[in-house]
């Protein structure tokens, strides 16, 4: 790869054609750093059914990707939406990628915090929905075989995944 290469690489963003659903500004903030991208902000866990109007309509107009923080009130968020918008892509942190990487930034969990690195895997590990139950070969009785579920340290065996 030449020089140029490289500055061109480091210097375009990726444009993301849906709109993420955010926590929050720091969220946005950092979303803009790596990509051409817009946000839709729930501003924290203050989420109502105009929001969930709002998100409905973005996901017929251009598609919608929730990102929320791997703590209790993202996944409460995302509980949410999931309801009301079936149709929408999801994109998942894990908590180690989503703490401050210094101390001084507080104790929070969140995508503001997360390196390129972890939010392009994330946005790379889009999770759909299946309207269709058969979609997917694998039971849970396989699960179980296997030690995901049901097991003395089946949440560990799925984390290790």
């Amino acid at each position: 790869m030449t020089m140029q290469e490289r500055y061109l690489a480091l210097t375009e963003k990726r444009k993301i054609p849906e709109v993420i659903v955010v926590e929050g500004k720091d969220d946005t903030a950092n979303l803009r750093r790596f990509y051409e991208v817009d946000t839709y902000e729930t501003r924290g866990s203050a989420i109502d059914q105009d929001d969930l109007e709002r998100i409905a309509t973005l996901q017929e107009l251009r598609g919608v990707i929730v990102f929320t923080d791997p703590d209790y009130n993202g996944e409460r968020i995302r509980k949410i939406i999931m309801q009301e918008v079936p149709q929408a892509k999801h994109a998942f942190l894990n908590r180690g990628e989503a703490v401050p990487k210094s101390k001084t930034k507080g104790r929070s969990l969140g995508v503001e915090h997360a390196s390129f690195e972890d939010l392009e895997k994330a946005l790379a590990g889009l999770v759909g929905s299946y309207e269709d139950e058969n979609f997917f070969d694998i039971t849970k009785t396989d699960l179980m075989r296997l030690g995901l579920l049901m097991g003395n340290d089946s949440r560990k065996r799925r984390e290790y995944l």
